[in-house]
């Protein structure tokens, strides 16, 4: 029995071999294996040691100094704040100094823009205009960044009641429109010319979007790792967020607050064009555009030039979001 028991065992096993074994290859079928060191999957699988890691901010600035839309938009924008910011390098008129006997002139050398209906010079008016819209739109940023931030934040990272409470006051606030609760607010204010009352009422009903963009943020950042190990070795809530949550979910507000700066630019323009935002004695794009509406058909150079003013530098902030959002988001590094 075991004769016959190890004969059949060799039967087979030389069975299996011939069953499993590879058939003759046709013409043209031959396998060829390379050798090991001529294929490139140690140069793939090594790492650099001595290669510095690349943060999120600086693969984002790399991409960003590649970018087309960047370069012109900041181009732009240095030129338009250098505007604002220095003004008498550009023109050396009054802005506010108007003589009727000049008025609706055309332009010439030392006023290249011409006169207004009231004979001031259009030129310097376009270019102090610009500190004024500049300021009010850079200042209702930051306020609506930081209060709308720091609600979306709290209410993300918190979460519970404390959630349910910020959520339903952004809730009220985001009912009412902007430009109706700028308007509703404005009027009790007609007589102050401060531009401090244009910015607060536009943050006022301004910081919803970015509360709700924050708390998304958050809500996503607070569940990664590293706020799980920083809780573990003893960090209090308020450290976590502030030092670790907020830092990781700051890509999205900053695509936000660049696309609203421009917003908020034609914002005031739109409340002075109404005449319930600045008074007429501050210059700015939004009240000599009010001022000249009517003089459309006669002389339409007056509302060309602070109208390409706006257009242009709402259109630098709106290019700058757009090149700073496909720089931080991380499915457009990708692609």
């Amino acid at each position: 029995m075991s004769d016959m028991s190890k004969s059949d065992s060799e039967n087979l096993d030389t069975t299996n071999e011939e069953f499993f074994a590879d058939p003759d290859p046709l013409p043209g079928q031959e396998r060829f294996v390379a050798p090991a060191d001529e294929t490139p999957l140690q140069a793939v699988d090594s790492v650099d040691e001595n290669e510095p890691a690349t943060s999120m901010w600086a693969s984002a600035w790399i991409t960003l100094r590649k970018n087309p839309l960047f370069i012109v938009s900041a181009i732009l924008i240095i030129f338009i704040l250098l505007v604002a910011i220095f003004p008498q390098l550009f023109t050396h008129n009054n802005p506010t100094y108007c003589n009727l006997d000049y008025s609706l002139e055309k332009g010439s050398g030392a006023h290249p823009f011409g006169f207004d209906q009231q004979g001031c010079d259009v030129y310097s008016r376009v270019i102090y205009g610009a500190r004024t819209s500049v300021s009010v739109g850079v200042l209702t940023t930051i306020l609506v960044t930081l209060l709308g931030g720091l609600i979306g934040a709290i209410a993300g990272f918190f979460g519970g009641w404390v959630d349910a409470v910020l959520s339903r006051i952004t809730d009220i606030f985001f009912a009412i429109p902007l430009l109706l609760g700028a308007i509703v607010v404005l009027q009790m204010f007609k007589t102050s010319s401060s531009i401090w009352k244009v910015i607060l009422a536009m943050t006022l009903f301004g910081w919803v979007q970015m509360a709700r963009i924050t708390r998304g943020s958050v809500l996503e950042a607070k569940n990664l790792e590293f706020n799980t190990a920083s809780t573990a070795l003893g960090s209090t809530p308020m450290r976590n967020l502030f030092r670790h949550v907020i830092p990781n979910a700051l890509a999205p507000v900053i695509v936000m607050a660049t696309t609203s700066l421009g917003t908020y630019i034609v914002m005031e323009a739109t409340l002075s064009f109404l005449g319930i935002g600045l008074p007429s004695s501050v210059v700015s794009w939004g009240g000599d555009i009010s001022s000249a509406q009517s003089l459309l058909r006669v002389t339409p150079s007056v509302l060309f030039y602070p109208s390409v003013a706006l257009a242009l530098t709402v259109l630098g902030f709106i290019m700058m979001g757009d090149a700073v959002k496909d720089a931080l988001d991380p499915k457009s590094r990708t692609e």
